[in-house]
């Protein structure tokens, strides 16, 4: 059984940075990918950014691009969200996501491509 637990949320004000942690454990991750997704009041969940275990590549939703940052630790199973220039707008529950084994990389944004969430981290950015 996979387990993601995420940490790092808070609160912030405009402008701040935070940085998101997810610890995995259950299995390997080497043909996985790792996925961060949020979640708003009264709003569906959208994607945020997504990590190619395989190949450390990453993607990035428009309105995060430029500003977040995913990564990865091998070692430790975990993968990071590193969050600057953070907007009120960026207020919701961040939740980590992984897909094990098979995939297809455009269905990376997608929260049904996941096999597995954590219960999520709040981040709340204030104006």
């Amino acid at each position: 059984q996979v387990q993601l637990v995420e940490s790092g949320g808070g609160l912030v004000q405009a402008g701040g940075s935070l940085r998101l942690s997810c610890a995995a454990s259950g299995r390997t991750f080497r043909n996985s990918a790792m996925g961060w997704f949020r979640q708003a009041p009264g709003k569906e969940r959208e994607f945020v950014s997504a990590l190619r275990w395989t190949n450390g590549s990453t993607y990035y939703a428009d309105s995060v691009k430029g500003r977040f940052t995913i990564s990865r630790d091998n070692a430790k199973n975990a993968v990071y969200l590193q969050m600057n220039s953070l907007k009120p707008e960026d207020t919701a529950v961040y939740y980590c996501a992984a897909r094990i084994g098979g995939y297809t990389v455009t269905n990376l944004g997608r929260p049904g491509e996941y096999d597995y969430w954590g219960q999520g981290t709040q981040v709340t950015v204030s104006s």
